[in-house]
C-alpha cells in the first residue's frame, strides 16, 4: 500500500482541498462558499470616537492592582496621600465653616461641644485625627530624607517604611493620651 508521500500526490491533493475549481466557476456555490464570514458596514468618523471611548471603558484600569504583591513603599505612598488630602480636608472645611458662622465654631463654642461628649467618643476622635496626622507628619520627614539621598536603597527605604509605622503608633498613642 503507497501512502500518498511516497507517490506524490500530498500536492495535488492540497490543491484539490484548498483551491476547488469547480467552487469558483459556478457562482452559486461560491456565495455558498464564501471566504468572508465578517461583515462590514461603513461607519460615520463621529462613531469612532464612540467606539474608542467604548473599547477604552473596557479595558483594565492598571495591571498593578492585579499582579504586583502589595509593597510597603506604595501602599505608604498612597496611605501619605490620603492623609495628606483627608487632614486638607478637615481643615479647609473647618476654615470655610468657621468663615460662614464665626460665632457657631469659634473655640469655647467646640471646647463646650467636644466636653459635653462621652469619653469614648472623644478618645475614637482623637485617634482619627492623631493617627493620620502622626503617619503624614513621619512620612513626610521620610520622603525629606529621600530628597536629602538617605535611605534610598530596598533596605533602606523598607527600614525607613517600618520606622514611620513604629513612630506613628507611638505618636498615636501619645496625642490620644493628653
Amino acid at each position: 500500500m503507497y501512502s500518498t508521500r511516497t507517490v506524490g500526490l500530498a500536492p495535488a491533493f492540497r490543491q484539490a482541498a484548498l483551491k476547488p475549481r469547480h467552487v469558483a466557476r459556478n457562482p452559486v456555490l461560491r456565495n455558498l462558499f464564501a471566504k468572508r464570514t465578517v461583515q462590514t458596514e461603513s461607519l460615520p468618523p463621529s462613531a469612532e470616537q464612540q467606539i474608542l471611548n467604548q473599547q477604552r471603558l473596557r479595558r483594565p484600569s492598571s495591571p498593578h492592582f492585579t499582579i504586583y504583591q502589595p509593597q510597603l513603599t506604595w501602599l505608604g505612598s498612597i496611605a501619605n496621600r490620603i492623609t495628606g488630602v483627608g487632614l486638607s480636608v478637615l481643615l479647609y472645611g473647618y476654615a470655610l465653616a468657621y468663615l460662614v458662622a464665626p460665632s457657631t465654631f469659634d473655640s469655647t463654642h467646640v471646647v463646650e461641644y467636644i466636653g459635653s461628649l462621652p469619653d469614648a467618643v472623644k478618645y475614637a476622635g482623637k485617634v482619627i485625627l492623631a493617627a493620620p496626622f502622626a503617619f503624614h507628619s513621619w512620612n513626610g520627614l521620610r520622603h525629606l530624607s529621600w530628597d536629602m539621598g538617605k535611605f534610598l536603597t530596598l533596605k533602606g527605604a523598607y527600614a525607613s517604611g517600618y520606622a514611620v509605622l513604629a513612630a506613628t503608633a507611638i505618636s498615636t498613642v501619645a496625642l490620644v493620651l493628653m
